[in-house]
């Protein structure tokens, strides 16, 4: 019998104008970028909550807290093939991952190609086994304000027979 897992994550990041934005290890040109420890990518730190949370390992913070220098700056990529990493060494493998950003602005529909390119890339799964979401907050809250952006994502990890 195969042994399925399913994780969810969550991440938030601040925006503000002067900082880069990444997203699903793509820079996205605009006015406002993430404030954070790391690139402050919120999608890849979502999908590695997500990842670690299949199993039971924690969160992202537990395994890169930002209180380390080690961290500062670093690319998310980087964090989530560890996380990939830790998963293989558990035995298990992923099966696909869906994922849902939430921001005003930009329109990101433009980069998803590249984005899940980018991600099924870094977790040596099919660009096929990669959704990428997007919808707006109806300007409302500080999304709406265009003071953050919110990532969602799900994934279904399975130890081989």
């Amino acid at each position: 019998m195969t042994n399925f897992r399913i994780g969810s994550g969550f991440d938030v990041h601040q925006l503000q104008e002067g900082e880069e934005l990444i997203l699903g290890g793509v820079k996205i040109p605009h006015t406002k970028g993430t404030v954070a420890h790391s690139d402050g990518d919120v999608l890849i730190h979502a999908i590695c909550d997500a990842l670690l949370g299949a199993l039971a390992l924690g969160d992202i913070g537990k395994h890169f807290p930002d209180t380390s220098a080690q961290y500062k700056g670093i690319d998310s990529t980087i964090l989530l093939k560890k996380c990939c990493q830790l998963i293989a060494e558990k035995g298990y493998q992923i099966s696909n991952l869906d994922t849902t950003l939430v921001l005003e602005k930009p329109k990101i529909k433009d980069h998803v190609p590249q984005m899940c390119q980018t991600l099924a890339n870094v977790m040596n799964i099919a660009t096929d086994a990669v959704s990428i979401k997007a919808t707006t907050n109806e300007k409302m809250g500080f999304i709406g304000r265009q003071e953050g952006v919110v990532a969602y994502a799900s994934v279904l990890v399975y130890k081989p027979e």
